[in-house]
């Protein structure tokens, strides 16, 4: 069966020769909104060692083997290329070429392809051509720098802040804006070069306006938005958990004061000489109660405070849960689609793609017999 999207994608087909890490995550955000995603899966797997089972970023898809090393390897990409709309690839710069299936070879068979690049360092430039990982692209535009305390090591985001802010969420920007040039009068299809270096340089736009306005200061820990600010950051409650605060606005940081209980008591917010007092009469207060006593006080008030959850928590949110930002699917928690559309609705149509299942379908589908025998499944 032909994977029909809900989505305002619905009817764009994208090709994603399978990498790790930020190219799958654009891939499964083009699918979730409703595009028809074929990801072509080497033989014998690659890359981290997750049980595809579990891989909820291969989600919404359809996955094919295809061995592009082999002599017929290249042609079959370039078939499900020549009937795509789009091909995200994630190979250090030249490889694709290598192969036999970069952006020369794909455009002489599909002049309207947008051909998205998604690498760390970019096309070129010295390190083009180097490994690297989501923490030394961070590292080097600033971004890792700024996250942490100014006492200890730069605390590490995880992968969310290189990979996928920085990486998938710019690949898929590029791809769209790309995909709308493409379909106008006259337009034509074109490379997407998404580096996560420009990506999450990107990012720090305001940092850098602020910075040269003289309102940041190029150190950790010590501005309004880095935990530098007693009313911006995270507090211990009596039971171990953790309080974030966010009370910004002098109306916001009047009920938080209040709610508390030190406005009676709290030093100046405005006179940065004594934030370290008033970080001290907070974080006394924080200890005196446990996170859902706390909790409990700050529910529903505009006093800018949330308790921090572990990634098991978070589905239980009540907020979380009336809106349904999580779901459940094939026994797997995960985040539902996003953003929302009023008439297009994205969906959770099908759980991990595994490698191979939808070959026959999708040489149906895409009218590309010569993959059949290359893999498995309907």
């Amino acid at each position: 069966m032909a994977v029909t999207g809900s989505g305002p994608l619905a009817g764009v087909r994208v090709v994603e020769l399978a990498g790790i890490g930020p190219g799958p995550f654009a891939a499964m955000l083009l699918a979730d909104l409703g595009a028809d995603v074929v990801r072509v899966d080497r033989p014998g797997g690659g890359g981290l060692a997750i049980d595809p089972a579990y891989d909820v970023t291969n989600r919404n898809k359809r996955s094919v083997l295809v061995d592009l090393k082999s002599p017929e390897g290249p042609g079959l990409v370039l078939d499900l290329a020549a009937r795509a709309d789009v091909l995200i690839e994630g190979f250090r710069p030249g490889v694709a070429e290598r192969l036999g299936v970069g952006p020369a070879d794909c455009h002489a068979r599909n002049p309207r392809l947008v051909y998205g690049r998604m690498t760390g360092w970019g096309q070129d430039g010295p390190l083009a051509h180097t490994a690297g990982h989501d923490i030394a692209y961070i590292a080097v535009t600033g971004a890792l720098g700024m996250i942490g305390s100014p006492d200890a090591p730069p605390a590490v985001p995880a992968n969310l802040v290189g990979d996928y802010a920085g990486g998938s969420l710019y690949l898929v920007i590029g791809v769209l804006a790309a995909l709308q040039h493409a379909r106008t009068p006259g337009g034509a299809g074109q490379v997407v070069d998404a580096a996560i270096v420009d990506g999450t340089a990107h990012l720090t736009a305001m940092i850098h306006g602020m910075m040269a306005a003289g309102g940041w200061q190029d150190r950790r820990g010590a501005n309004l938005l880095d935990g530098g600010c007693p009313f911006y950051g995270t507090y211990e409650t009596s039971d171990g958990g953790y309080m974030a605060v966010g009370a910004l606005e002098q109306q916001f940081y009047d009920t938080f004061t209040e709610l508390l209980g030190i406005a009676d008591r709290a030093p100046a917010r405005k006179d940065p000489a004594r934030w370290g007092e008033l970080r001290e009469a907070v974080a006394a207060r924080f200890k005196s109660r446990t996170r859902a006593e706390w909790t409990a006080v700050f529910e529903g008030s505009d006093a800018c405070v949330a308790p921090v959850l572990s990634l098991s928590e978070a589905p239980q949110h009540p907020h979380l849960a009336a809106r349904g930002t999580f779901t459940d699917l094939g026994g797997i928690t995960q985040p539902a689609p996003a953003p929302r559309f009023s008439a297009t609705p994205a969906a959770l149509r099908s759980g991990p793609a595994q490698p191979g299942a939808h070959t026959a379908s999708v040489a149906r589908d895409w009218d590309v017999p010569a993959l059949n025998g290359k893999g498995g499944g309907a």
